[in-house]
């Protein structure tokens, strides 16, 4: 049996609580969080606390916090020599204080508190500093998810940033997709089994291959057209932006 203590109450520590309370061979002995109303709604479920020196003995602790909080609440720990990972894409290993056992647990995929997840399709990126460490880190990962790789901190660094391409960026793109359609009454609705297709074909294609499009065949007087009907300029700007990287790298 593995013992967690979860420290914080954003979406990836709902998201990890609510699979750890699912797995076999977990236990989530507490869950920490400086406020504590914002776990109210669990302490039947599980031992709440907002003071840091309630804290129990565990085999892990997961900071799952903002990223600048991270490094500040490792160093407010009242333990030292034990396990402590935090959950972050951009945070480096070394930001964790070394009184502690440190290391990296990195679900990656996009939170909203209120989604329903399946965590074994969620890839979680692990990373030690000590050996013996990556083990327990790989059994504790391996419990929800099927997907567990060993990741460093360069390498997870540049997945976070394609992270937010793949994910923010497109998701931005989603939204000024849902303005244009509301400016002529069009429904966005239409849309979604284009943006479903367009992510399934990713899963067999390159992107490189899966590109299609205006910009790719270079079609100068669809983009024109496109260019003219849109009237807020900042959607110009992007519109222009991605057309000329599609084609430069398309070689158009």
């Amino acid at each position: 049996m593995i013992s967690v203590t979860i420290l914080g109450a954003g979406n990836v520590a709902t998201h990890l609580y609510k699979a750890f309370k699912n797995a076999n061979n977990i236990v989530v002995n507490q869950w920490y969080n400086r406020n504590i109303k914002a776990l109210k709604s669990f302490k039947e479920a599980v031992e709440i606390t907002d003071d840091l020196n309630q804290l129990k003995d565990a085999n892990i602790y997961i900071i799952a916090v903002s990223d600048d909080a991270i490094a500040n609440l490792s160093k407010l720990l009242p333990f030292e020599n034990k396990l402590v990972v935090h959950t972050s894409g951009s945070v480096n290993i070394h930001d964790l204080d070394k009184k502690n056992k440190r290391g990296v647990f990195y679900p990656l995929q996009t939170f909203s508190k209120n989604a329903n997840l399946d965590f074994s399709n969620i890839p979680i990126c692990i990373e030690t500093i000590d050996k013996a460490d990556y083990h327990v880190l790989k059994a504790l990962a391996l419990t929800i998810s099927n997907t567990v790789k060993k990741v460093n901190s360069d390498q997870r660094k540049v997945l976070h940033l394609a992270a937010v391409f793949v994910n923010n960026f497109t998701n931005q793109l989603y939204r000024i997709g849902h303005e244009i359609t509301e400016s002529e009454g069009a429904e966005f609705d239409l849309l979604k089994p284009l943006i479903l297709e367009t992510a399934k074909k990713v899963q067999d294609l390159s992107p490189y291959m899966a590109q299609t499009g205006p910009a790719k065949r270079n079609d100068k007087k669809t983009i024109n057209k496109h260019i003219k009907l849109l009237k807020n300029e900042q959607h110009k700007l992007i519109y222009n932006l991605l057309t000329e990287s599609i084609q430069k790298t398309h070689g158009r």
